[in-house]
């Protein structure tokens, strides 16, 4: 197996709830740092939602390992983003025995 090609930066962000003053609440995304990734495609289909069109990209992200609770380390629900792109990670599973690597598998949604 070759080593993971880390080439492409990503921003991982975290979602925040705030107070929007009327008893509810807002979601503000929160950046948490600069990751230098692998992302490689997998799956993608067109869905329709709510009439509208719908691409659904499916992407496994690799990425250099951080400690269980630290900050660096991806959670499901958190997201990627790249430029404008943003891809919301679902599931984050060790990328080796080593333990020196992570696999993220994220969905990034486009209205077509």
């Amino acid at each position: 197996m070759s080593a993971p090609r880390m080439n492409r930066q990503l921003t991982l962000e975290d979602p925040q709830s705030l107070s929007d003053g009327a008893g509810g609440y807002a979601i503000t995304w929160v950046a948490l740092g600069q990751l230098w990734a692998e992302v490689e495609a997998l799956s993608g289909r067109e869905t329709g939602r709510g009439g509208t069109s719908l691409s659904v990209q499916r992407y496994r992200i690799t990425l250099r390992a951080a400690p269980v609770g630290s900050p660096a380390r991806p959670k499901p629900d958190q997201r990627f983003r790249e430029g404008a792109r943003l891809m919301k990670i679902d599931a984050v599973a060790e990328g080796d025995a080593e333990g020196r690597t992570l696999t993220c598998f994220a969905t990034e949604e486009l209205a077509t």
